[in-house]
């Protein structure tokens, strides 16, 4: 196991300024690489100490960029057409592209990887809840409505 140092709050495993362990691979191949984390040595302990107050100035500042936001997404409710058969099952599926697309038509920029298809892409006609994740303390939701196209069967 290695000992890290977070450098910003991550989803289930701690938040800013916290000393875990985490596996080599883990912290090595990904934390580290991404500016997450530094390894929990005596010099890299009083580094963080002395740019602790920057790191919370940050995270502060990205959690209120994350609100303004989730403020613009409140209550939005999205419609993509699709093609399906009769028992309403989509000929293919809508995925995290398609959803993106479909915001930013309407004016809002997210990225593929904010959001949260926690059973893939959706194949079904009907209403789905999708979570997105601006900030790990802020997971706000919208709703996707999936309609066919009427072709007068």
């Amino acid at each position: 196991m290695m000992e890290v140092i977070l450098l910003e709050k991550i989803h289930n495993l701690g938040k800013l300024g916290d000393r875990v362990r985490v596996r080599p691979g883990y912290g090595r191949n990904y934390l580290v690489p991404r500016q997450k984390a530094v390894p929990a040595t005596g010099d890299n302990v009083a580094k963080f100490e002395a740019r602790r107050a920057g790191l919370e100035a940050a995270q502060r500042s990205a959690l209120e960029s994350a609100m303004s936001r989730a403020e613009k997404l409140q209550d939005l409710e999205l419609t993509i057409i699709a093609k399906a058969g009769n028992e309403g099952r989509l000929y293919g599926s809508v995925g995290a592209t398609e959803i993106c697309a479909a915001l930013a038509v309407l004016g809002h920029s997210i990225e593929k990887k904010e959001l949260r298809l926690a059973s893939g892409a959706l194949r079904n006609i009907g209403r789905h809840v999708i979570e997105l994740e601006f900030h790990a303390d802020l997971n706000p939701t919208i709703t996707v409505v999936i309609a066919t196209e009427d072709v007068g069967r």
